[in-house]
């Protein structure tokens, strides 16, 4: 299993940064992995959404399909992948400094198929190569959050 961990301090409260990720279909303006989302349910928000996420490393493309298992305003957003990689994340924020800043926190357990190197595959590609794609895409919702938040 390739679990994948990554975090960031944001200045600005958690309600401000969830305002930056609750919108799903947003996802592609500060993931670099994420090329367009195209939702398979009507609704777009919290448990129960599933959306198919066009996701691009390197040379590799694939559609990531994803569901949203939770959903706590301000707090945690978690999917479960269904697709070609299989597994599950969350997002989790947690308040510090009296509420006034965020930490951010994104962890992944990724199953890769044979083709995408197995097991090799998930230590290698998400340890080496999601993980840094992962911290720039954290760097990217700090400036948009930054920007909204000013």
């Amino acid at each position: 299993m390739g679990r994948i961990n990554v975090a960031i301090e944001l200045d600005a409260t958690p309600d401000e940064v969830w305002a930056v990720v609750e919108p799903v279909e947003r996802h592609v303006d500060w993931m670099a992995d994420a090329v367009a989302i195209h939702f398979e349910t009507e609704q777009t928000r919290g448990v129960g959404t599933r959306f198919l996420c066009d996701t691009k490393v390197g040379p590799i493309t694939l559609q990531d399909r994803m569901e949203i298992t939770e959903w706590e305003p301000g707090r945690r957003m978690g999917v479960r992948h269904t697709g070609v990689v299989t597994g599950s994340g969350v997002f989790e924020l947690e308040p510090i400094d009296l509420g006034r800043r965020t930490r951010f926190t994104w962890t992944e357990e990724l199953h890769f198929p044979w083709f995408l190197g197995g097991r090799l595959g998930e230590v290698v590609g998400g340890q080496f190569v999601m993980k840094q794609i992962w911290k720039r895409n954290l760097r990217e919702l700090d400036r948009l959050v930054s920007a909204t938040t000013k």
